[in-house]
């Protein structure tokens, strides 16, 4: 098994943009509430700061996208969020995008990775997190909203770049 992270290309845009559209659909991790249309998908890929693709056995497996938490006094603050195809978690695929995703931010000068809204539900990024050195800043009581329209705990990690 051969996991590879590079940055996306225009040939990758349909596998991220279904990736990332079931993590939206799935309802219980990003934000968003819509998934992306192909174009949407192609103007916010290329408006990160980085997007990577994560190659397992030259399948495309998973995305990241990194970009500035904040801007001015805060621009240095990056932020991240991951998609990894569901019938591949469980291979590293996810570990590996976050590992790169500290390189790339050091490379991009940011000096903190900050999460804003890890769902307290989604024990498998908590674990990953816990086990890379991020900190946890403190617990949002209800901070996300399920499709159900129940609201569970968020989370705040963040990881010194430095």
């Amino acid at each position: 098994m051969s996991i590879e992270i590079r940055t996306y290309c225009e040939d990758d845009l349909e596998a991220i943009c279904d990736i990332w559209n079931s993590v939206v659909q799935a309802g219980n991790a990003f934000h968003n509430e819509a998934p992306l249309s192909l174009d949407e998908a192609r103007v916010f890929f290329a408006e990160q700061t980085r997007t990577a693709v994560a190659l397992l056995n030259d399948e495309v497996a998973g995305v990241y996208i990194l970009h500035p938490n904040n801007i001015g006094r805060c621009g240095h603050i990056a932020n991240t969020s991951y998609a990894v195809r569901a019938d591949l978690r469980g291979r590293s695929v996810g570990e590996r995008l976050v590992r790169d995703s500290i390189e790339s931010a050091k490379t991009y000068g940011f000096r903190i990775l900050q999460f804003n809204a890890v769902v307290a539900s989604n024990a498998a990024a908590i674990h990953l997190y816990d086990k890379l050195g991020f900190t946890k800043l403190g617990t949002i009581p209800g901070g996300y909203r399920m499709d159900d329209g129940n609201y569970q705990d968020i989370i705040l990690f963040y990881i010194s770049l430095t």
